[in-house]
């Protein structure tokens, strides 16, 4: 058999019909170079049936961690991916048809070692975050709005050289996010090649501005505020990503709307106390 040319390792915990929607959208792919790792933080048995469904149609390896911790997961799945490419969709993903093929086609050129793209709202559109109008090669300056963990391929010796993301920052931590951009940006430092494709899109449940973001708001501002302090190039980046939750706390304030205020606020308190964190830095 064929080894995979793309691994797909998708950590997972607490959920089961998104995951099952997933795994469709990757065999409507119809590409045989495939791999899917599931890495399975469920204390039960919950996946067994829907994994059971397509285990005959799409290679599959389901393993098994009592860590509930994203990074943790996907760096266990990554020791295991034996394709040239490696991914990690989040488990409420879904993979527009021909997205792997023009992950393909982009490495083709042996010299890319990274590709993203932003993420895609299932209404339609762009996704939550700030993203780039225009394509072309990622850097320390730009990758800020160009890398989200879930559209994120790369070389497997690239990404296992780099020792995978940094279990410090993400989900399940106190610095819950910017995880794929501190990978990136280590990807870059150490003189690989990234781009970022517009067109590559993703979608994800857009979680924007409501109660479930606003609790959130503040560990995923930690994790942003760590990576900016850790690889933004001058303060010409990292502060407009500490002003802009000010700026949109105060139209919030004056529009009496307190959810949007709420997520402000918070984003703020996050970023601001993951770019002062010392203990995150090195």
């Amino acid at each position: 058999m064929a080894e995979p040319r793309i691994s797909l390792i998708v950590a997972t915990r607490g959920r089961d019909a998104d995951l099952a929607v997933l795994l469709d959208s990757l065999l409507a792919q119809g590409r045989a170079d495939l791999e899917v790792i599931v890495v399975d933080q469920n204390g039960d048995d919950r996946l067994v049936p829907i994994l059971a469904r397509v285990a005959d149609r799409l290679p599959l390896t389901h393993l098994r961690s009592a860590r509930a911790h994203a990074n943790h997961a996907r760096n266990l799945g990554l020791r295991h991916a034996r394709g040239a490419i490696v991914a990690f969709p989040d488990d409420d993903c879904l993979l527009p048809e021909g997205v792997l093929d023009r992950v393909a086609a982009a490495f083709a050129d042996p010299a890319l070692a990274v590709l993203t793209g932003p993420a895609a709202s299932p209404e339609g559109g762009l996704g939550s975050g700030r993203w780039r109008a225009d394509g072309g090669a990622i850097t320390l300056a730009n990758l800020w709005t160009s890398v989200i963990e879930f559209n994120l391929f790369l070389r497997r010796d690239v990404a296992l050289a780099l020792g995978g993301f940094d279990e410090r920052l993400g989900p399940g931590t106190e610095w819950g996010s910017a995880e794929g951009n501190d990978l990136v940006a280590r990807a870059i430092r150490a003189g690989h090649r990234a781009h970022y494709d517009p067109h590559l899109r993703i979608v994800h449940p857009d979680k924007r501005l409501t109660p479930v973001a606003v609790a959130r708001a503040r560990l995923y501002g930690a994790g942003l505020g760590v990576a900016l302090r850790r690889h933004a190039p001058g303060i010409g980046v990292w502060l407009p990503f500490l002003i802009r939750p000010l700026g949109g706390l105060m139209l919030a304030a004056l529009r009496r709307n307190r959810l949007q205020a709420a997520y402000y606020l918070e984003t703020f308190r996050g970023r601001l106390a993951g770019f002062l964190a010392r203990e995150a830095q090195s």
